[in-house]
């Protein structure tokens, strides 16, 4: 995705609509406004990030991606998870900051690199089934990342 593109046309749009250009108006074309603000506050927001721009694309092709019902990964998968989550614990009880820094870098290569094979299961195979398959493993490393951003939180504090 070009994010450039995407700024230039999301301020342009968020500029049409936005309500301050609606306040001299009747209720019903503020509250339209409003509604559209809100609409493309939202696009902008799926558009912006990679999971959710999956999701929606494959939302946009029919693929139920399962994510609600559907947590099976390979076994490997789910052993790395388990180290993983481990491994956050004992830095987050040891309050080892370095430790935790250490395995948001490693988390952060993962994802970069599950975003990389995201994007070829979409845009170069158009493999709605292995995108979704993909998309589940990088929102359990995308949930990992947040206990690791919310655990250096609570150190920091």
């Amino acid at each position: 995705m070009d994010t450039e593109t995407l700024e230039r046309n999301y301020r342009e749009i968020q500029s049409a609509v936005h309500p301050d250009r609606f306040a001299h108006l009747s209720d019903q074309e503020r509250r339209l406004s409003m509604q559209w603000a809100t609409r493309v506050n939202e696009a902008y927001r799926t558009l912006r990030a990679p999971l959710l721009r999956a999701a929606y694309w494959l939302q946009l092709n029919g693929i139920d991606a399962g994510m609600e019902n559907n947590t099976a990964m390979p076994a490997e998968f789910l052993m790395e998870q388990m180290e993983w989550r481990e491994a956050v614990e004992e830095a987050r009880a040891s309050r080892d900051m370095d430790e935790l820094d250490g395995l948001h870098r490693r988390l952060r290569q993962s994802l970069n690199a599950i975003h990389a094979e995201l994007a070829e299961c979409i845009d170069v195979q158009q493999d709605g089934e292995a995108a979704a398959g993909v998309l589940r493993r990088a929102l359990f490393l995308d949930k990992l990342r947040q206990e690791i951003d919310d655990a250096l939180i609570e150190l920091e504090s």
